[in-house]
């Protein structure tokens, strides 16, 4: 609701609440983390079995990074709640 700054004009303030975004919230978007990369030939990725282990590019408690749709948007944490892995968001990154 737009509040009456001084003077009784408008100031353009308009509170939101969550009710607002109800039209967006069925609106399905795809989440990628990504742990770390790597690069192996075709042949060495034919070859991998369950238990196969893939060093990856990043070291042990370094930042993840989070997409949404392709993009990135967030760095975060792996985190393990209630025997499950999850992803905290510690850093949002602003668009360029």
């Amino acid at each position: 609701m737009n509040a009456p700054a001084a003077g009784g004009e408008f100031s353009g303030y308009i509170e939101r609440t969550a009710a607002d975004l109800e039209a967006v919230f069925d609106v399905p978007v795809r989440i990628s983390v990504v742990l770390g990369r790597t690069k192996m030939p075709v042949s060495q990725l034919l070859k991998l079995d369950t238990g196969t282990i893939i060093e990856l590019d990043r070291q042990v408690g370094e930042a993840v990074e989070i997409f949404i749709n392709d993009r990135l948007v967030a760095r975060g944490e792996i985190v393990l709640v209630e025997n499950r892995l999850g992803v905290t968001m510690t850093e949002i990154i602003k668009p360029q």
